[in-house]
């Protein structure tokens, strides 16, 4: 069973499009046109593009292409603060909002039409966001599942908390979860697939398997393909083997 996955893209259109080009290339060397290809979350923030990015996933999720986009915690609080611009996420830290620039909402925000958000009094920036983010838009970001299983290989955007069913672990940690995952060395019932803490390279800790490069600061966006257990990283010359390394460094 073949499954394609992409790390976080952070508004980053032309990693998103290369990559999408990789596992075209990979998809025709290996005769399977019918592999999903499962984006692990955070569309938006930081990056330039990021009225794009969900534009171009969303209206190809419409026309019938076989994507799976997650929920994730950027994502989460660009249509939160949309529904309220007070919205505190409760897994952010206090000193941090939406608009702060070590979240990037401003960014999302002028990709959409709204200048200099993070540097304006608050009420307007956010009446001229809720007039220039499309309903569709909000509405497919709000409505991403939390995580997709496909055989014995789950992903998530963040992670999960060890030794509760899926069914029943929270959307914070869903979206958010560090502590107390990252440093866990047991089985899950799945190789798990995820984002959302950023390395210089994505790690197969044997457990779980992290992709986000860091495009969100300058890194590449990972393209994997998973055949079983096996993963391997699309490049623009074809596969590479991604190894268990358990000892790797988890940040």
């Amino acid at each position: 069973m073949r499954t394609y996955a992409i790390g976080d893209i952070h508004g980053h259109m032309d990693l998103l499009r290369a990559a999408h080009d990789r596992i075209a290339a990979d998809k025709q060397a290996c005769g399977d046109q019918d592999a999903p290809i499962v984006h692990v979350g955070d569309l938006v923030d930081r990056g330039p593009d990021s009225k794009t990015v969900v534009e171009y996933l969303s209206t190809g999720i419409a026309a019938g292409e076989n994507w799976v986009v997650l929920k994730s915690n950027h994502d989460r609080m660009f249509t939160d603060f949309l529904t309220d611009r007070h919205h505190q996420d409760p897994e952010l830290k206090i000193e941090y909002s939406y608009l702060h620039p070590r979240i990037g909402g401003g960014t999302t925000l002028a990709s959409y039409g709204v200048p200099n958000a993070s540097d304006r009094p608050l009420a307007p920036v956010h009446d001229e966001a809720v007039a220039l983010v499309p309903a569709a838009h909000r509405a497919f970001l709000e409505s991403r599942p939390n995580f997709y299983e496909r055989g014995d290989v789950m992903f998530v955007h963040a992670g999960v908390r060890p030794g509760i069913d899926i069914e029943n672990q929270t959307e914070d940690d869903l979206l958010w979860i560090r502590n107390g995952f990252l440093d866990y060395r047991g089985q899950f019932p799945w190789l798990l697939v995820h984002g959302h803490t950023a390395l210089a390279a994505p790690v197969n800790y044997g457990n779980r398997v992290n992709i986000d490069s860091s495009a969100a600061y300058g890194g590449p966006l990972t393209a994997v393909v998973i055949e079983g257990h096996d993963v391997f990283v699309l490049t623009d010359g074809g596969r590479v083997p991604l190894l268990p390394t358990p000892k790797a460094p988890i940040r």
